[in-house]
C-alpha cells in the first residue's frame, strides 16, 4: 500500500467536477499546474502501487481501479502525478489517467489521506 496526503486543493479542481476528472500532482508541480490539481506530499513508491483491481481511496472515500493508462505509474513515480476519472465505459483510458468506480466525486480536504 502506497499512502501520501493531501497538501494543497488548487481553486480550479472544483471546476472539473462536471467532467469527473480529479488531477494529482506531487509537490513539484507548476503554479499553473497547482490551478488545477489537488498537490499531495509524494515518495518515491517503490513498486507499481496502481493496478487493475486494486483500491484507491481519499479521505473516507474507496474506489475500486477499473482502468490503468500505460504510462500512470510511471507518471506517478516521477512526478506524483496522475489523471482520475470518476466514470466508466465512455472512452479509452489515456495514457497517465485512471478510471475508478464507483462514479462518485470525493469531498475534498487538506490532511486527508491518499492511498492506493
Amino acid at each position: 500500500m502506497y499512502k501520501t496526503t493531501v497538501t494543497e486543493i488548487g481553486e480550479l479542481v472544483e471546476a472539473f467536477k462536471e467532467e469527473s476528472l480529479l488531477i494529482l500532482f506531487g509537490p513539484k508541480a507548476t503554479p499553473e499546474l497547482r490551478a488545477i490539481s489537488v498537490i499531495h506530499t509524494h515518495e518515491d513508491p517503490t513498486e507499481d502501487v496502481i493496478q487493475v483491481g486494486g483500491k484507491f481511496r481519499i479521505g473516507e472515500k474507496e474506489y475500486e481501479i477499473q482502468e490503468v493508462g500505460s504510462a500512470a505509474n510511471a507518471n506517478f513515480t516521477e512526478l506524483g502525478h496522475i489523471s482520475i476519472y470518476f466514470r466508466e465505459g465512455e472512452n479509452e483510458v489515456l495514457p497517465g489517467a485512471i478510471i475508478v468506480s464507483p462514479n462518485e466525486w470525493p469531498d475534498l480536504h487538506v490532511g486527508q489521506a491518499i492511498t492506493f
